[in-house]
């Protein structure tokens, strides 16, 4: 696996900088794309980039044997690249190149906002998992069945071809979101046991979820509650024998 680094980061010599890719990301909008806290104040370059290295090297290893170990004949190599676009705000999400490698992106401000190695090994493990568990491929299936349903269904009606399309389309982002919140309670779940096996503290990972904007309980919403994603967290840890 390699990974990309902006400028502020060349100073430890650690990766050679190439251009990033244009990935189709899941799940959209990445998984913390609400800003954090206005107060909360970035780590020095140096700083952030020596917990990013020390991360991905750790991390690698774990999520790359798990995705082998879970999925046949497709690309476990992970490439986590860094997204250096200026005032990009904290973000971090999965993609596929068009080779479909998997592609971790983080950018730049949530490297410098994540004040200990453990909460980037979390959200880490958070945006592997969601590859290793096929979120990506599902989704696109729940929201092709969910097109086809409501294309039938407006057919059956009456329907116009405009008014089917837009049914279709529709039935295909209403199915897709109806699972999305499932799909990141799962990554939480998974993404502590691969923080956990790469020797970082997912408890202390997920407070994380203690500084971004609680999204509630909205029904159309794409995430949970940050109240029920740490429990997860903390019922992943007792069941591996890991809590405190």
């Amino acid at each position: 696996m390699k990974y990309l680094v902006p400028p502020l980061f060349l100073a430890l010599g650690a990766c050679v900088m190439a251009p990033a890719p244009a990935p189709v990301a899941y799940p959209p909008g990445g998984a913390t794309a609400a800003p954090l806290s206005a107060t909360d104040q970035a780590l020095d370059p140096q700083s952030a980039a020596r917990n990013f290295g020390a991360v991905v090297a750790r991390m690698e290893p774990v999520a790359e044997r798990e995705c082998r170990a879970r999925r046949v004949n497709v690309n476990c190599d992970f490439r986590i690249v860094v997204d250096t676009t200026p005032g990009a705000e904290p973000n971090a999400f999965q993609a596929q190149d068009p080779s479909g490698r998997p592609i971790i992106a983080f950018t730049v401000r949530l490297i410098g906002l994540a004040r200990n190695q453990d909460e980037l090994a979390f959200v880490m493990g958070h945006e592997a998992s969601h590859y290793i568990l096929a979120h990506m491929v599902r989704q696109e299936r729940t929201a092709m069945t969910g097109a086809i349903l409501t294309g039938v269904a407006t057919a059956a009606l009456g329907g116009d071809p405009t008014t089917i399309q837009q049914a279709q389309q529709m039935g295909a982002s209403l199915s897709a979101r109806a699972y999305s919140k499932d799909f990141e309670l799962e990554a939480d779940r998974m993404g502590t046991i691969l923080a956990w096996e790469a020797g970082f503290d997912p408890l202390r990972g997920a407070q994380f979820f203690n500084r971004l904007p609680d999204p509630g309980n909205d029904f159309l919403g794409t995430h949970p509650p940050n109240a029920q994603r740490m429990q997860i967290v903390s019922q992943t840890m007792a069941t591996i024998g890991a809590a405190p």
